[in-house]
């Protein structure tokens, strides 16, 4: 049984609906063919693609990423990887809107330093706010501050996407505490976004009540690519419907699992 199509439990992002609530990456695997199976082993209908380093058809004659993830099977999802000023990142996604024909989804990242990979914030809402006044339905990467994350909805972004650790850290989640408080106060998904490591990574973000977990690295990078997306797969499946039933509460004393009453003798 598919329980999430059970529960009419779906993903909308800038009106559209999902059923899959992994997002994958494309880059740092070994060939296309690895590419695509592990997507499909994922189950992923969201692909992003970094559009300064890979080729969507901007150069012609080389391997065409859209070969394998045809845009009519995925939602191409053009990212501003690489970028570290506003400007560098909307002229970026001015040109993924050209190559994929007005395509208006675009997930924005605008990084402080080659070392850390951290957000530049100030730069990222400036981006944002530009990106929006565009016209553009923006995905944002960003850090996990509660109030930034607000800031941002405000500005229009269709989905915040807070980061779990540093970008192919595989560290996991290390602020769980704040990442409630951004699920808790938000009106659009929250996607966590970089650091996750292994499928109990992506376990905790959904039971936390997250919307979505993106990677890219815990799965290319793993020595088993096609087999980490589909561990990735299940324990996001896994994660949300665990958050959907509600778990026990936490109790500092045991409590028995059968009923007292009417015991023999």
């Amino acid at each position: 049984m598919d329980t999430q199509a059970h529960h009419g439990d779906a993903l909308v992002v800038a009106g559209k609906t999902y059923r899959s609530r992994l997002l994958t990456g494309t880059g740092k695997f070994r060939d296309l063919d690895e590419t695509r199976a592990s997507t499909e082993a994922a189950g992923s209908e969201i692909v992003t693609v970094a559009i300064r380093r890979s080729n969507i058809g901007q150069n012609p004659g080389e391997p065409n990423l859209l070969d394998v993830l045809p845009p009519d099977r995925y939602t191409i999802l053009p990212n501003t990887a690489g970028c570290y000023t506003a400007e560098d990142a909307v002229r970026t996604c001015r040109l993924a809107r050209e190559l994929l024909d007005g395509h208006a989804l675009v997930k924005l990242e605008v990084l402080g330093d080659q070392r850390t990979l951290f957000p530049d914030v100030v730069q990222t809402l400036k981006a944002a706010e530009q990106l929006v006044a565009e016209g553009f339905d923006v995905m944002v990467y960003t850090s996990d501050d509660p109030l930034l994350a607000k800031r941002l909805e405000e500005i229009g972004c269709v989905a915040v996407m807070p980061l779990a650790a540093p970008i192919g850290s595989g560290l996991g989640i290390q602020n769980k505490w704040n990442l409630v408080e951004i699920v808790e106060n938000a009106k659009v998904p929250i996607i966590v976004d970089a650091g996750v490591g292994t499928a109990s990574d992506a376990a905790i973000a959904m039971e936390l009540g997250c919307d979505g977990v993106l990677m890219n690295t815990a799965i290319a990078g793993a020595k088993d690519p096609v087999l980490m997306a589909h561990a990735m797969k299940l324990a996001i499946e896994a994660g949300r419907s665990a958050f959907r039933a509600g778990r026990i509460p936490r109790k500092r004393y045991a409590s028995a699992s059968s009923p007292v009453e009417g015991l023999i003798g």
